[in-house]
């Protein structure tokens, strides 16, 4: 989850009967959905030591203090461990792992009924998921082809906040509501819902 850290463990085993030494050098960057990469923010070497048949695991903790402020809003991260068998004339193995981070939820309530002709109050609830405060927060609420822009105060870490909005619907059937939620430190969390207008 984004505002998280993120922990990792690489297994490695050791699948022959002779004892083996493998070098490990790990990286992590932040990169773009084109796996273009943008920003370091790992690098960490070590030495195992396997016996035959033995397995074991290196854990790696990529904290959000060193991934924050760096992330695009594809929220993605590379992580790549290349493990090098000493003594065997250079064989390497290379392990790769893309994660993509969950955004804070956007969670909509909805009255149990919706008629058409009636003014209906909806709950938007959203969240700081980062462990600092976030300022200059904005919710763009998009419904029946109109757009709300409401400024926010700003959130304490971790905290969760809610607003009411009211609407009149026009007409019966399906209506796209959705909800994006931007301040100074991450932008663009969408949430969004269908709600069934019944007719009058």
């Amino acid at each position: 989850v984004f505002g998280k850290d993120i922990n990792l463990v690489l297994v490695l085993s050791n699948l022959s009967s002779d004892r083996k030494s493998v070098r490990v050098d790990m990286s992590a960057s932040t990169i773009l959905y084109t796996r273009r990469a943008i920003t370091e923010i790992l690098k960490a070497a070590t030495s195992v030591e396997l016996g035959p048949k033995q397995g074991k695991h290196i854990r790696v903790k990529i904290p959000y203090s060193h991934y924050g402020r760096y992330l695009t809003t594809d929220k993605r991260i590379q992580v790549t461990a290349l493990c090098e068998v000493m003594r065997t004339h250079g064989l390497k193995l290379l392990v790769e792992k893309t994660i993509i981070l969950e955004d804070t939820n956007i969670i909509i309530k909805l009255p149990r009924r919706v008629v058409v002709n009636r003014a209906v109050s909806l709950e938007i609830s959203y969240a700081n998921p980062l462990p600092e405060p976030v300022s200059r927060c904005v919710l763009l609420v998009t419904l029946m082809n109109q757009q709300v822009k409401i400024n926010l105060a700003r959130l304490a870490p971790r905290e969760r906040s809610k607003i009411y909005f009211e609407f009149t619907p026009r007409r019966a059937g399906p209506l796209q509501l959705q909800v994006d939620f931007s301040c100074d430190k991450f932008s663009h969390v969408k949430g969004f819902v269908t709600i069934a207008v019944a007719p009058a």
